[in-house]
C-alpha cells in the first residue's frame, strides 16, 4: 500500500507525537503507512501525490483567521506552502483530510469567511449530519447524530461556495464540509480519544482555550463524556483510498 502523509504542525512534542500515535491507530495504520511532515520544524518537501495514498492535516497552533501582521514567519510559511499544496490536491481531487485546522485551512483556501463567531471550547458537542452527510461514504454507518471532540478559537463564518456541507452542531453550524469528491475537512477531532483530549488540555492549558485555573474541570468534564464515532472516520478515510 502507497503511505498516507501526515502534515502537522504542533511544536510541542508531546502532543505531536501523540497526535501521530492516534492518526495511527484510528487510521488503521502501521508506522510505515503513515509518513510525517512536521511543518513547524521544516519546509515542506516537494511531493508527487503520485506516491501516496492520502493526505492527512492535523490540528494545530496557529489560526488562519490571525491578523497578518501577527502571525510568526514560520505560520506565513506554512500557511503559503499549504496554500500551494491544495491548489493542487484541489484541481486534482486528491483524497485529503484535515482535522480542525483543516476547516481554516481548506476554507480559507476556497474563499470560506474564518473567524471567530464560532469558537467552542475544549469538550465534547453532539455533532448533526446533514442529508448529503449521511449519504457521504466516508460516514457511511454512523448516526445522524453523534458526541465529538471539539476545542478552537476559530471556525467557518460562511461555508465556501465549492463546498458541501455534511456535520453542524448547534454551536458551530459548518462542523464538516467537502469539497469536490475527495478533499474533506472537519472542525471537530475524530483523532481524539478521552486520554488524547486530557493530553491535549494538559499541554494546552495556558494556550488561551480556557482558564488554566480551570484545566482540572475541563479534564472532568472529558472523563464523564462518552465519544465513540468520529474516530470510525479516519479509518474509512484509509479504507477508500488505500492504494497500491
Amino acid at each position: 500500500m502507497k503511505p498516507f502523509l501526515l502534515l502537522a504542525t504542533r511544536v510541542d512534542d508531546y502532543a505531536a507525537d501523540a497526535e501521530f500515535q492516534s492518526f495511527l491507530a484510528f487510521g488503521g495504520l502501521a508506522e510505515g503507512q503513515l509518513r510525517r511532515v512536521r511543518l513547524e520544524a521544516e519546509s515542506l518537501p516537494e511531493l508527487d501525490l503520485a506516491d501516496y495514498s492520502g493526505i492527512f492535516l492535523g490540528g494545530s497552533p496557529f489560526n488562519s483567521s490571525d491578523p497578518e501582521e501577527a502571525k510568526s514567519a514560520v505560520q506565513v510559511r506554512v500557511e503559503s506552502e499549504l496554500g500551494g499544496l491544495l491548489d493542487t490536491v484541489v484541481a486534482e481531487d486528491f483524497p485529503f483530510f484535515g482535522a480542525c485546522y483543516g476547516v481554516g485551512t481548506l476554507g480559507r483556501h476556497q474563499g470560506a469567511v474564518i473567524d471567530g463567531t464560532y469558537a467552542e471550547p475544549i469538550g465534547a458537542i453532539d455533532i448533526t449530519l446533514t442529508d448529503d452527510g449521511l449519504a457521504d461514504p466516508l460516514l457511511a454507518g454512523l448516526p445522524s447524530s453523534f458526541s465529538a471532540y471539539v476545542g478552537h478559537k476559530e471556525a467557518c463564518a460562511t461555508l465556501p461556495s465549492s463546498a458541501v456541507l455534511l456535520a453542524s452542531s448547534a454551536t458551530c453550524p459548518v462542523q464538516m464540509f467537502r469539497v469536490r469528491e475527495n478533499v474533506y475537512a472537519t472542525q471537530f477531532h475524530p483523532e481524539l480519544d478521552v486520554d488524547a483530549l486530557v493530553g491535549r488540555i494538559r499541554t494546552y492549558r495556558h494556550a488561551g482555550y480556557f482558564p488554566p485555573e480551570e484545566a482540572d474541570d475541563y479534564i472532568a468534564r472529558a472523563r464523564a463524556s462518552a465519544v465513540e464515532y468520529p474516530a470510525a472516520i479516519l479509518g474509512a478515510f484509509v479504507r477508500r483510498y488505500a492504494r497500491d
